[in-house]
């Protein structure tokens, strides 16, 4: 987008309480489950992302083999008077052995399952995370929203910070499974916050499989207060309608003004 801005972050080290949660290593991107990562490229929009800073900000996440242009584009179609920064996944993906350039992803393989995606979903919300305790103000409302990959991380966001984030929206995303011990380390403290997610999804997903989509949905019934959206002929993408009924949940949760 021409208003948007984009910064380099220096990059630091994990912390010893993350390496001992990395897994094994993955034979799809170099690297290993659960190795400490930290976001160092961030989009903003207009103004630095403080165009509008009484309303929420907008925390834009994309999905495997995407960039930080990604989400960002989206927004003047969702809520285009509120800020965003959209944050660029810290793993390079490769094409014939080398780097492709543009395409980037938050975990070692496009949808790990089990104990690997415990690891990688645990390791990049708390690079997310991080970086939101790092650059936004503690008194400034925050609404991740991702998709595919990013949709989970968005939901993830709770199950490590759940106080922090004002909603969430999750698009086609999938949920970790919670089989290794500390990848979700605030679960029990969740349900309580009463916190507004929205989950849309295809129902002809041919990325994500349904009973993964079933499990998304009635995690968030249990844990949030949960709109879900299944929109029919829909692959694992977005749609116009998605977009419509976004808007208004956003409008009935007073995150965004709505679109004459």
């Amino acid at each position: 987008m021409s208003d948007a801005i984009e910064h380099e972050i220096p990059q630091t080290a994990g912390n010893s309480n993350e390496m001992e949660l990395v897994g094994r290593e993955s034979d799809v991107v170099p690297g290993r489950f659960g190795e400490p990562l930290q976001v160092t490229h961030v989009q903003y929009s207009r103004g630095g992302g403080n165009a509008a800073p009484k309303r929420p900000l907008f925390l834009c996440l994309h999905g495997w083999g995407s960039n930080e242009a990604d989400l960002a584009d989206m927004m003047r179609y969702i809520a285009p008077y509120n800020d965003y920064v959209s944050l660029r996944a810290p793993l390079t993906l490769q094409a014939a052995g080398t780097f492709a350039p543009g395409a980037y992803s938050w975990f070692h393989d496009c949808v790990p399952s089990g104990e690997d995606l415990d690891r990688d979903a645990f390791a990049a919300a708390m690079a997310i995370d991080d970086w939101v305790s790092q650059n936004v103000p503690e008194d400034r409302a925050v609404v991740p929203i991702g998709f595919s990959q990013g949709g989970l991380l968005a939901i993830h966001l709770l199950r490590v910070h759940p106080e922090r984030y004002r909603a969430s929206i999750s698009l086609s995303g999938f949920l970790a499974p919670g089989l290794v011990r500390g990848t979700a380390p605030a679960d029990d403290r969740i349900a309580p916050l009463n916190i507004p997610t929205f989950f849309g999804y295809g129902n002809s997903d041919t990325v994500i499989a349904k009973p993964e989509l079933f499990a998304m949905s009635a995690w968030l019934d249990e844990h949030t207060f949960l709109t879900a959206k299944s929109y029919r002929g829909l692959d694992h993408s977005v749609s116009l309608d998605e977009f419509s009924d976004l808007r208004g949940w956003l409008a009935v949760h007073d995150i965004a003004p709505g679109i004459l």
